[in-house]
């Protein structure tokens, strides 16, 4: 956890604590019809099953809303116990005053101030929300995106920023527009009933500095729970990367409480790959700890490359396997650091600064492994079975 987390208060959703007490939280949304029950249910347990801690779902018209109870019904059922939070747009007012047990059963509201209803509407839809939501003791997230900010607010700003002897540029008045509709929404959420225990906000942008840039200027203003991702971030290594900078570097200052990686769906590939990449972010940063660490080299042209490639890639298919099974018998598992190297520059040292490391011999070196316990060489390895020899070297450590 970070030295430097700003402090927040606790906000509790479902099971879930959060703010600078209490571990970041990974969260995750379904891409499927809400109205499809089993589709959705079926996604959700894939992304609960991935870590997700929390999972939100569209609830955007009658069918959807609807189909909340039984889709919680189903999961309670299947032994799925995440939260599920709505994310509201529009009508979220209409939706949960139709539907009294869907406000009921869900575990988070999502509110976006930008599209709440219309100026002369607006506070009123906002009241019902904030309103149903302290009658079921939920907490709100409060969610600006630059795609949908509040146009009432962001005309009145660029007019008075217009008339200034030194205008700002437009991007830094789209900032301050952002942090005061959500500061804005929030002191209203307050004056209606909600405490701050009950309230996170979220501001979101799609070019990495200007998130970094928002949501800094936002956590300087307010000591609210924050939820920080980069919205429309795309798919596959751009999105992954664009969202692991703006994330890590915000995460680094303090700033961000519970956290999702929002990737553009690929064929044939699993919704709960944007979990993984937060887990991923979350423990290569040290702030928290999933699963033991593999440590490998890049390769090069001294290495033996496809042995090293070939050990590391089972060794970490092994590795969650058999996790499930190791956490019952070492609670600390998830922070070993398991080196797998290619060749005698950097393979040694790797494997002495790891819990248990393995320097595979590189072309032109004696056909040895050494294999290195908490710095210590304990073992030389040699052979066609250096895999299944290693695997039961760490069979050993962990479970011996």
């Amino acid at each position: 956890m970070q030295k430097n987390r700003r402090s927040t208060p606790t906000v509790k959703i479902g099971s879930i604590k959060m703010g600078s007490r209490h571990p970041i939280v990974v969260q995750s949304m379904t891409n499927t019809p809400t109205s499809d029950i089993m589709q959705t249910t079926a996604q959700i347990i894939e992304l609960a099953q991935a870590g997700s801690e929390l999972v939100r779902v569209t609830i955007n018209d009658d069918a959807a809303a609807a189909a909340i109870p039984e889709i919680i019904q189903q999961l309670k059922n299947q032994g799925c116990t995440v939260p599920i939070i709505g994310d509201f747009h529009y009508n979220g007012h209409q939706l949960l005053t139709k539907y009294p047990k869907t406000a009921a059963y869900l575990a988070k509201y999502r509110i976006n101030p930008g599209n709440v209803g219309t100026s002369s509407s607006k506070n009123d839809h906002f009241a019902t929300i904030i309103a149903i939501a302290k009658d079921n003791q939920k907490p709100i997230r409060i969610g600006v995106n630059w795609g949908s900010i509040d146009q009432q607010l962001f005309t009145e700003m660029m007019e008075k920023n217009a008339k200034l002897s030194t205008p700002k540029p437009d991007r830094e008045i789209i900032h301050d527009v952002m942090v005061k509709s959500a500061l804005r929404s929030a002191a209203s959420a307050l004056s209606l009933g909600l405490t701050a225990e009950q309230i996170v906000v979220s501001v979101k942008m799609s070019d990495v500095q200007d998130l970094i840039a928002v949501n800094e200027k936002l956590a300087q203003q307010c000591d609210y729970v924050l939820h920080v991702g980069l919205t429309e971030a795309g798919g596959s290594i751009k999105g992954i990367a664009a969202s692991s900078a703006a994330l890590g570097v915000l995460l680094q200052q303090g700033i961000g409480d519970t956290i999702r990686i929002s990737l553009t769906p690929e064929p044939n590939k699993p919704r709960s790959q944007e979990v993984d990449a937060c887990y991923a972010l979350l423990q290569s940063m040290g702030f928290r700890y999933f699963k033991p660490t593999v440590t490998s080299c890049p390769g090069c042209g001294r290495t033996n490359s496809q042995s090293f490639i070939t050990l590391a890639a089972d060794i970490r298919e092994y590795i969650d396997q058999r996790l499930p099974d190791w956490k019952k018998l070492k609670p600390d598992v998830a922070t070993m650091t398991i080196a797998i190297m290619g060749c005698v520059v950097n393979g040694p040292g790797e494997s002495q600064h790891a819990t248990i490391g393995i320097s595979l011999p590189g072309a032109q070196e004696n056909p040895i492994a050494p294999v290195y316990t908490n710095g210590q060489l304990t073992h030389k390895l040699s052979g066609p079975n250096i895999a299944s020899q290693f695997k039961h070297i760490l069979e050993e450590y962990i479970t011996g």
